[in-house]
């Protein structure tokens, strides 16, 4: 039987909305019909590109496009206005996260979409990548036996394109949906160090301690500040530590070699020692064509997406809470926090 077209669209070509555009257009069964942004000029150049049409008001474009469904690229702070129209014209939709500005808006979004009928995913796009997909598997059939820690370090140099928002929202919402994904357990205290170096308004530097209610510790470490980008996290067990390295895709197993034939609580007292190192076989993959792809499966065959509308509510409310809990606990955000005001 042969595979209906899905007629697809990108409201905002930006960095990220141009690579949605190229991967539908590369998809075989479905066909990238039209773009749309604000500078006729951006949208114009990609749409010369992929021969497809060129909108610069998204209202116009649903009204007059026939569409299955669409990427939202757009600002934060537009998320929530877009989306509604989208769900409205009964279109299946991707929002790049977070889901939405404030969670209130992400639970609008959701029941909305529910009513509607349409579906909704949010780009978690980490979800996707080969090392991470590995490394769940891993966890999943107790390759560490009991868990103790967690390190997620996203770090790069300051992006001039980001101004609505700070790494928190930007950076860490990756790290606090794989952490979700990863552990699934809640998050019962956390300490935070929030300060803002080169932005004009919003943090830039993110150092978080963080306790879960299984008794693992998380750590995050974010920021706009270090001169090359370092995508990396790390968990530790009794048997050893896995490495994930998002930007090679690579996965890393150091083993505990004090671990061999023993079960825990024995190993309380063998203590750790260094063992072998074994770099597991991942196969390379784009996440971003991993994620569209499976956004296009379920909106073709009316199956639930991978990263449902609730997982981008949990990853942004979480987020909400890191930035309430820095600028509770320091001094110095207050300064943040009046910039956060006068920037809006």
């Amino acid at each position: 039987m042969e595979q209906r077209i899905l007629r697809a669209a990108v409201i905002g070509v930006g960095s990220m909305g141009r690579n949605h555009a190229r991967v539908y257009a590369s998809m075989p069964g479905v066909e990238l019909v039209a773009v749309c942004d604000t500078s006729y000029t951006a949208a114009s150049n990609l749409a010369n590109i992929y021969r497809c049409r060129i909108y610069t008001d998204y209202h116009e474009m649903l009204a007059n496009e026939r569409l299955d469904l669409v990427s939202i690229a757009v600002p934060t702070k537009y998320h929530f206005a877009v989306a509604s129209s989208v769900i409205r014209h009964g279109v299946h939709l991707l929002i790049e996260k977070p889901i939405a500005a404030t969670v209130e808006q992400g639970w609008m979004l959701i029941e909305a979409a529910r009513r509607q009928g349409v579906t909704l995913t949010v780009g978690h796009i980490e979800r996707f990548n080969p090392a991470i997909i590995a490394l769940k598997e891993q966890l999943d059939n107790h390759e560490l036996g009991k868990l103790f820690q967690i390190v997620s370090r996203r770090v790069g140099p300051f992006p001039a394109r980001i101004a609505d928002v700070g790494v928190v929202i930007d950076l860490a919402t990756h790290e606090i949906d794989i952490l979700n994904y990863l552990i699934g357990s809640p998050i019962v205290r956390m300490h935070v160090e929030l300060h803002r170096h080169l932005h004009q308004s919003h943090e830039d530097i993110l150092s978080a301690l963080l306790r879960f209610e299984n008794g693992m510790i998380g750590v995050l470490d974010i920021n706009w500040l270090t001169p090359t980008k370092i995508r990396e996290l790390s968990i530790v067990g009794e048997r050893g530590m896995f490495v994930a390295n998002y930007l090679t895709q690579d996965l890393t197993f150091y083993e505990n070699d004090s671990c061999h034939g023993h079960a825990w609580p024995e190993l309380a007292l063998l203590g750790v020692s260094e063992g072998r190192s074994i770099r597991l076989k991942v196969p390379r993959r784009e996440p971003l064509y991993e994620e569209l792809r499976s956004f296009c499966d379920a909106v073709r065959y009316g199956t639930k997406p991978a990263v449902s509308g609730e997982a981008g509510v949990a990853a942004l409310e979480i987020a909400g809470q890191i930035i309430e809990t820095g600028l509770r606990e320091q001094p110095a955000a207050r300064l943040i926090e009046r910039a956060l005001e006068v920037g809006g």
